[in-house]
């Protein structure tokens, strides 16, 4: 079984529109800004054996303030210039119920099955409470980066940090977190 660390895209990877203390996606793949150090933790984590796996709510396209094409563009231009494994995409809101949708777990329980991922040993990042959520549901530790974002916090058990290079550090030294249901 392999391991993998399951990264939220906007305020992880890629840098949040902040707008009334709320994350906002950027509009477009010339506004995306990927956050100073992601590239090298996320080589440090695969040359180390984990998966680095996107897992990512993109609710306005459903609403119609965004396009697959744009977010699809955007995505194209991630896995160029950095070490992803795969990006996986919720286009839906709240309202439609699916599992793909986080805080529940379907993306990462998909591809823990489709590419052999032990969850018990995996992670995840997000930077907010619906990414936590999700990481706990499916079993694996997880990290929150706290930008003190005017909206609700996760529930324990996760550990705060300030970036991905911070979370990544933890990992690389074999720091875990024990969901304890």
């Amino acid at each position: 079984m392999r391991r993998a660390v399951f990264l939220d895209r906007d305020g992880v990877i890629n840098e949040s529109v902040v707008r009334d203390g709320k994350p906002y996606p950027p509009e477009s793949s010339a506004e995306m800004r990927i956050i100073a150090g992601v590239p090298e933790s996320l080589a440090s984590l695969r040359n180390a054996g984990f998966l680095n796996i996107v897992v990512s709510n993109q609710p306005d396209v459903a609403t119609g303030r965004q396009s697959v094409a744009i977010v699809e563009a955007m995505h194209r231009r991630l896995r160029e210039e950095l070490p992803l494994d795969d990006i996986r995409v919720c286009y839906h809101r709240d309202a439609d119920g699916c599992e793909c949708r986080k805080p529940k777990p379907g993306m990462l329980l998909q591809a823990a099955r489709e590419l052999g991922i032990d969850l018990a040993k995996s992670y995840m990042v997000g930077d907010r409470w619906r990414d936590v959520a999700a990481g706990q549901a499916a079993g694996c530790a997880s990290f929150f980066v706290d930008y003190g974002y005017r909206e609700k916090h996760p529930e324990p058990p996760y550990i705060a940090v300030k970036s991905l290079a911070e979370a990544g550090a933890h990992i690389l030294a074999g720091f875990r977190i024990e969901n304890k249901d």
